[in-house]
């Protein structure tokens, strides 16, 4: 006797049934959202120590830097510090820059994580959704720090090169505002994620277009901008800057009054 054909209605229906669930996951922003300051002024430091370029362009840095922590990130200083880390790697080998990559979290970010973005980073892990950091900085540092956290994994900007050298040049664009946006929806295309059921996280207003995208956006250690946002918006608001500062002071306080 001939089998019946299934009709569309069941076909659709075991269709569906075979679709894997949608996860979960949860971005994080690095710079002054995860580590005090910026990633890319660490590695310049490093990149000093081993002699990469000079004291005058470390001062550079150096100055940036205090900025940056102060004034939170805008897309002049983020540009600026951009250009002088792609200046200090052109014509060095790939491998040089994978192990001075090592050397930059184990001895200068490691000690400027905000240890309270990290418990929460660790936290959606313990929860079963995956993190992602997503930041302008190279690559490999997103994939170093995700990496010694034990997160899912990182995107970041790439640099070019050619032969295993390094050419100083970015392949394709910064990972910055609205292209941290296409990265991440990229991503929960490839790996099947719900950014209606996912979480994002930033200090800063360039952001925007990637905290808009997730159904669950969180301010963290906000500028002044986003803090007007969120405020609007009635996101959650972190400011582990502020809880630092109290404690440092109440710290002061105690030791005067001994």
């Amino acid at each position: 006797m001939p089998t019946k054909p299934a009709s569309s209605a069941t076909l659709s229906v075991a269709t569906k049934a075979a679709k894997p669930p949608k996860i979960e996951a949860a971005f994080f922003d690095v710079d002054n959202t995860l580590l005090r300051g910026s990633s890319i002024f660490l590695f310049g430091k490093a990149a000093f120590k081993r002699k990469f370029f000079s004291r005058q362009d470390f001062w550079n840095f150096a100055w940036h830097q205090m900025r940056f922590i102060a004034r939170g990130e805008t897309a002049t200083s983020l540009q600026s510090i951009r250009d002088r880390a792609l200046a200090l790697v052109a014509g060095h080998k790939v491998e040089s820059l994978t192990s001075l990559t090592d050397e930059v979290y184990e001895v200068y970010i490691s000690p400027k994580l905000w240890p309270e973005t990290v418990r929460l980073a660790q936290k959606h892990i313990r929860e079963g959704r995956e993190v992602w950091l997503v930041t302008a900085a190279p690559a490999e540092i997103a994939k170093v720090i995700a990496h010694r956290l034990g997160l899912t994994g990182g995107l970041g900007t790439l640099i070019a090169r050619e032969n295993g050298v390094l050419t100083g040049e970015l392949e394709g664009e910064a990972l910055h505002g609205k292209a941290k946006r296409k990265a991440v929806k990229r991503l929960a295309k490839d790996r099947n994620i719900s950014l209606r059921r996912s979480y994002a996280y930033s200090d800063s207003h360039n952001d925007l277009p990637m905290l808009t995208a997730v159904g669950t956006p969180v301010a963290v250690n906000p500028d002044k901008t986003l803090l007007v946002h969120a405020k609007a918006a009635g996101w959650r608001i972190l400011d582990f800057k502020r809880r630092e500062l109290k404690a440092n002071k109440a710290k002061n306080l105690k030791r005067a009054a001994k």
